[in-house]
């Protein structure tokens, strides 16, 4: 029986007005061919229309799982892919903003709704996230503040970050990624985003960014209260990062281990530092910065690493709003 065999991702990038935050940190720092200066998001595991990532020989990742079906995505997962992985640089400061739950963006939107992590790969002196709103804030004087502009500013809650640490962003939670911020990004497979308030930037043609503060203050959360996750140990150099009802997300650290097929759902492995993966006869070295798609019916792989992230979704009777 023919089985598909993991397979390392070149990304796709939003750049340039698409990323007006972005900057030149995922080239400088992880060799990714960025195609401009402003580039804020490579995603290395995508099947977003028009943002698909691709396997080596220029293969989009969708085409490939239509080609593959359940033997790359696992049997849990026939038809709708669940999971989009990225990689952020911040030159500034993102919009403030909010994504639905599957229930509101499917009714509203026709797509998945949005709950994500971020794992802070690397953070400037004095670096925040904005992460919820601050104690007390209603929803309606959260509106009437993002329609006044700066005023909502005095609302937000903001968090001082450091490298290392995991913040998990269900749906309807306030936030923002601060300036001068490099992360990892896990979340749902979806595109809808609401924004608040856009720091009163302008392009140059003197135009700001598109608002959606009705849509946005419908979905949020304004109870939200949260820190940084707290890892789990769960075998020697493993940690478990967070486990949701939409994705699980491990770190490996100075870590040799064995990784068997799982036939229900597929993992899509990150490299932090050099890792080596290898399988019958053929080995992979992955450089800091790189991704690997783990299909359901891999082979048997042996993997020894620096320092990796591995994550993949949870499996379907979990998810609450499957």
């Amino acid at each position: 029986m023919m089985r598909p065999e993991p397979e390392v991702m070149l990304p796709a990038y939003r750049h340039g007005a698409q990323t007006p935050w972005g900057g030149d940190g995922l080239g400088r720092v992880y060799g990714k061919d960025i195609p401009d200066e402003r580039t804020g998001e490579s995603l290395e595991v995508s099947v977003i229309p028009g943002l698909n990532s691709r396997l080596r020989d220029g293969e989009e990742l969708g085409a490939w799982l239509r080609r593959w079906g359940t033997a790359a995505a696992g049997s849990d997962y026939p038809d709708e892919f669940p999971l989009l992985l990225k990689l952020i640089d911040a030159r500034d400061t993102l919009s403030v903003q909010v994504h639905p739950d599957d229930a509101y963006a499917r009714r509203v939107e026709n797509k998945l709704g949005k709950t994500e992590a971020w794992v802070i790969l690397h953070a400037e002196k004095d670096s925040f996230l904005v992460y919820g709103t601050v104690p007390g804030t209603g929803k309606e004087a959260l509106k009437a503040a993002s329609r006044e502009g700066k005023a909502v500013e005095k609302l937000l809650r903001r968090v001082p970050v450091h490298e290392g640490e995991v913040y998990y962003i269900p749906s309807g939670t306030v936030h923002a990624i601060g300036a001068g911020l490099t992360l990892y990004e896990i979340q749902q497979s979806s595109d809808v985003t609401y924004r608040f308030y856009d720091w009163d930037r302008t392009d140059k043609n003197g135009n700001k960014r598109e608002l959606h503060i009705d849509k946005a203050v419908d979905v949020t959360d304004v109870g939200f209260r949260a820190d940084a996750a707290v890892p789990c140990v769960i075998a020697p150099g493993r940690e478990m990062l967070l486990d949701t009802p939409f994705f699980l997300l491990e770190r490996w650290t100075d870590c040799k281990a064995v990784l068997e097929a799982d036939t229900r759902r597929f993992r899509m492995l990150t490299a932090l530092e050099k890792t080596k993966v290898s399988w019958n006869e053929k080995e992979e070295t992955l450089l800091p910065g790189q991704t690997m798609f783990i299909p359901a019916m891999t082979p048997t792989l042996r993997i020894e690493t620096g320092k990796m992230l591995l994550g993949y979704p949870a499996y379907r009777q979990k998810t609450s709003e499957a």
